[in-house]
């Protein structure tokens, strides 16, 4: 059996979400590290140009498009500026993600929670639709939605984060069942503690960092690289049969 072109990527069009940084970046990275042709977004086009040039120091093919995915009147425009770069797209990753409160759920605000919602759930919501004339043209589409552990049990602290992912898990399925079809897989990735600046608060404070490494089998954080790694094999050849998937990627920590 030949397993040379299992995990590439070559030809491939990937749009990524949250990607100037952490986990978006480290999934760009190996994707284009795999052979496709990236759009990495976020809101800043200066930092999306930088961080673009350095993929094509490494002789990868990658474009920076800027987008705030908590306005949906931009998000036709992300799409569009895809098409008109690299006339497809056939891998879509949600991974921007937003968290403004931490503590108890009776103490978030209506505004916090439309912001969280907005760019968790209502974001990749609108992405996935719009994205769908441009995916069911692919000869093997993948469709990843970043969630997290909050998204399977709550977190303390972070009640509605945790209830925007575990939507997001709901979203995955549905989008998987009904777009099977369409020969377009969706599935999720959720991430336990990774070191990312979205997580610093922990991994820098020791006491609270000793608190969580005592409840990882894999007695450390994970990387942004491990999480991509991850995102390649739903984004491959290798998981042709899997859509609807929950994948954790977390040390252990739901064991």
């Amino acid at each position: 059996m030949d397993l040379s072109s299992v995990f590439s990527l070559d030809n491939k069009v990937a749009l990524i979400t949250g990607a100037s940084k952490g986990i978006g970046f480290g999934i760009a990275e190996v994707f284009a590290a795999a052979g496709a042709k990236v759009v990495i977004s976020s809101r800043k086009q200066e930092t999306l140009d930088e961080m673009a040039s350095q993929l094509k120091a490494k002789g990868y093919e990658a474009t920076g498009i800027a987008c705030n995915v908590s306005h949906m009147e931009e998000l036709p425009g992300l799409v569009e500026k895809t098409i008109e770069k690299y006339g497809a797209i056939d891998i879509l990753v949600n991974n921007a993600a937003a968290n403004p409160v931490f503590g108890p759920v009776h103490e978030t605000s209506l505004e916090a929670f439309d912001k969280i919602m907005n760019v968790n759930v209502k974001a990749p919501f609108e992405l996935c639709r719009l994205c769908y004339p441009h995916l069911r043209k692919s000869a093997a589409a993948s469709v990843i939605n970043i969630s997290s552990i909050g998204g399977i049990s709550p977190e303390h602290g972070l009640g509605i984060y945790s209830v925007s992912k575990s939507a997001l898990i709901s979203l995955t399925k549905v989008y998987a069942k009904e777009w099977g079809d369409s020969k377009i897989r969706v599935n999720a990735i959720c991430p336990g503690l990774i070191q990312t600046k979205f997580s610093e608060a922990i991994w820098t404070n020791e006491k609270l960092m000793n608190m969580v490494l005592n409840q990882l089998s894999i007695k450390r954080a994970g990387t942004s690289h491990e999480i991509g790694l991850m995102a390649l094999f739903l984004a491959s050849a290798a998981s042709s049969y899997t859509t609807g998937a929950v994948l954790t990627a977390d040390g252990g920590f739901t064991i």
